[in-house]
């Protein structure tokens, strides 16, 4: 175990806001003396279990944690999923039944570990102890704040504001996700900016009941890549965990140059000296396309293996050559989340680039459609393609795909 100064660079390394270095200091202290790894928790809303780089900003700084030789718990949301949390919303959320809350949390669990280290994690729901608090015990916790505290939340108090209805069992999540804090006796628990409210109550709780009190890490907003926007899967501005190696690779190489070291710092577990130096290198002059390409590389490789990375790399330099793709090429604007080749078709034939959807099935089994330079076959009909793909017809025609 590294000594505690070291560990406090890594762990400090990308967090927005922590409470408090002296704190976690102690404690790294206290657990290398000891040799009893801290407890690092975090809560999972079991509502979106599709997951991409920004979810797993905060699953890299647990992995980094982890590699500290501490544990992580992850806490599935199960009971105070059927509440709904409702943060940053100007509504309440609609309560999940028991069969949404499995199905979600079975594929959160099956995504976290292309990030988390399984030997080192623990998976609760917290329906373990919070179904069984009897109602004198819930009143005595909500004993423990008041209704002001409650209402220092912003999205409450906009909702207070403007008269929109607050359930009162609203009031009970952030207490809820505080009392999993003392469930678990955590010592860290993590999570975006948006959640600095259910995690300070945890703080609070603990110092309630007289338990050491939790540190609290905050991680920032990973804009996507448009450079704007928060990374969203409704924008199309998302990488996914879950993405092919040569979608991964190609996604990350259109990461705006004035992200890059934000993406490095958010998006990978290279260590605060060698972000130090690639800052300097770029700061020296050196092209950020080359930085990039780098970045494209460890990131890939944090979720594929090193063949399928290999593969990644060989079908970016074939396929986005200069010489494969002239520079000025018709333009086929993709329309939904989710466009599979199937879906272009009928475009594809106002565009009169073919006649119909059989000559197109045709052409693609006697090998005539190219996808970013590589060959498709009939089985590629329903592949999902994505903006900047390039589309190659017979001999001579080209179509780029945007968004």
């Amino acid at each position: 175990m590294l000594k505690p100064e070291e560990q406090i660079r890594i762990i400090l390394k990308g967090v927005h806001t922590l409470v408090s270095e002296d704190e976690l200091l102690l404690k790294l202290k206290k657990s290398s003396e000891s040799n009893r790894p801290l407890t690092i928790k975090l809560g999972l809303d079991p509502s979106a279990p599709d997951i991409h780089l920004g979810h797993a900003v905060v699953l890299r700084k647990i992995k980094q944690m982890q590699d500290l030789g501490h544990r992580a718990v992850i806490i599935i949301g199960d009971f105070t999923g059927k509440i709904g949390d409702p943060t940053g919303k100007s509504k309440g959320r609609v309560a999940l039944t028991d069969e949404q809350v499995q199905e979600n949390a079975q594929t959160y669990c099956e995504q976290i570990f292309k990030v988390l280290d399984k030997d080192k994690t623990e998976v609760r729901f917290n329906s373990e102890w919070l179904s069984k608090l009897t109602f004198e015990e819930v009143v005595k916790l909500a004993a423990t704040t008041t209704v002001a505290r409650i209402l220092e939340r912003d999205d409450f108090q906009r909702r207070y504001e403007n008269q929109i209805p607050i359930g009162v069992h609203e009031f009970f999540y952030p207490l809820m996700q505080a009392y999993d804090s003392i469930e678990l006796k955590a010592d860290i628990e993590l999570g975006g900016t948006d959640q600095t409210f259910n995690i300070l109550m945890g703080r609070t709780l603990q110092k309630t009941f007289n338990e050491e009190q939790q540190i609290a890490i905050f991680m920032p907003i990973l804009e996507g890549l448009d450079g704007v926007e928060k990374m969203s899967k409704s924008l199309g501005n998302y990488i996914g965990v879950s993405d092919s190696a040569e979608v991964m690779f190609k996604k990350v190489m259109e990461v705006p140059d004035n992200l890059i070291l934000k993406y490095f710092e958010l998006a990978t577990d290279e260590h605060p000296d060698e972000i130090e130096q690639i800052k300097a290198d770029l700061s020296a002059g050196k092209n950020p396309r080359d930085v990039k390409y780098h970045l494209a590389q460890i990131i890939t490789a944090l979720y594929h293996p090193s063949e399928e990375v290999e593969r990644a790399i060989e079908y970016y330099e074939t396929a986005f050559s200069k010489k494969a793709i002239p520079d000025d090429i018709p333009e086929l604007l993709l329309e939904g989340d989710t466009v599979t080749i199937t879906d272009i078709i009928p475009q594809l034939i106002k565009m009169n680039c073919i006649k119909s959807k059989n000559e197109f099935v045709r052409l693609i089994s006697q090998g005539g459609v190219q996808l970013n330079g590589v060959k498709l076959v009939s089985a590629d009909i329903n592949r999902v393609i994505i903006a900047n793909d390039v589309m190659k017809l017979g001999k001579k025609r080209f179509i780029k795909l945007i968004k």
